[in-house]
Formats: structure tokens, C-alpha cells, sequence
């Protein structure tokens, strides 16, 4: 039994060693010769290119803020009232955002059902438990923007 195990993480090793490569690293610096004006040429542009990165990003930053903040004032337009349109806007991010989260929460169900739950059958019904709770939480969440859009916009008028 030892000599098995010894055997097989001995081959998984190799395996590994085939795929894995070396790196050799090799100093730029000491074979081009720089000048010391040069390497401060050289930080005074990596600095630029950071400020640039970092102007960029916050550039991305506020756009995405103004776009989130002009949906916020769709839905209030929309509704008719701060409160409703807050309310309609969380509830489509909600929607929107629930979809991976039952995916990836179906799947560990999943996992705990069919895989660990063929050895134990209290894991077994824990999994579909799960699975159950998981599904109808998606449900009500995909489900609840459009009761309140039906209920704000035909009852309220």
C-alpha cells in the first residue's frame, strides 16, 4: 500500500516537472549601460505613466458614479417618488446580481447532493435542502421587481 502511494506522488511529480519551466532573469541595467541621467529620465516617465493610470481610473471612477446616479434619477422620473425609484433601482441590481449567486450556490447544493451525499445521507438531504431554499430564493428575487412595478404603476397610477 506504501509503495503505491510512493509510486503515484512520485508520478504526479514528474507530471509536474514536465509541464513547470525555469525562468532565467537577467539585470537590463548592467548590460545597457545606463547613464544615471538616463535611469532619471526613465522614473520621471514610469511616475508619468502612473499619474496617468491613476488619472484614467479615477476618470473611469466618476463616469461609472454619474452613470449610476442618472439610472437612480430614470427610476425616480419613472415612479414618480425618491422612495419608489430607490426602491425599483435596488430591486433590478438585486435581480441582476442574484443570477450568479444561485448559480454558483446550485452547484455547491449540487456538490453536497450527488458527490459527498452518496457516502453520508444526512449531507445528502442537507444538499437538496439547500438546493430547495437556494432555487426559491432566485425565484422571489427575479420575481419581486416586477409585483412592485405592477403594484406601483397599476395601483398607485
Amino acid at each position: 500500500m506504501k509503495k503505491k502511494l510512493i509510486v503515484n506522488i512520485v508520478i504526479v511529480l514528474l507530471i509536474l516537472g514536465m509541464f513547470i519551466t525555469g525562468v532565467e532573469a537577467t539585470n537590463t541595467n548592467a548590460t545597457m549601460n545606463i547613464e544615471p541621467r538616463t535611469t532619471i529620465q526613465a522614473t520621471e516617465t514610469q511616475v508619468q505613466s502612473e499619474n496617468t493610470l491613476q488619472e484614467e481610473s479615477t476618470g473611469k471612477l466618476i463616469e461609472m458614479k454619474e452613470k449610476e446616479l442618472k439610472s437612480i434619477e430614470d427610476y425616480n422620473e419613472k415612479y414618480g417618488s425618491e422612495a419608489y425609484g430607490m426602491t425599483a433601482y435596488l430591486l433590478n441590481k438585486i435581480r441582476i446580481y442574484s443570477i450568479p449567486f444561485a448559480f454558483v450556490g446550485i452547484a455547491i447544493a449540487a456538490i453536497f447532493q450527488y458527490v459527498i451525499g452518496i457516502r453520508k445521507l444526512d449531507v445528502r438531504d442537507r444538499g437538496f435542502g439547500v438546493m430547495i431554499a437556494i432555487i426559491t430564493v432566485f425565484v422571489i428575487c427575479q420575481i419581486l421587481p416586477l409585483i412592485f412595478a405592477i403594484v406601483v404603476k397599476g395601483f398607485r397610477g
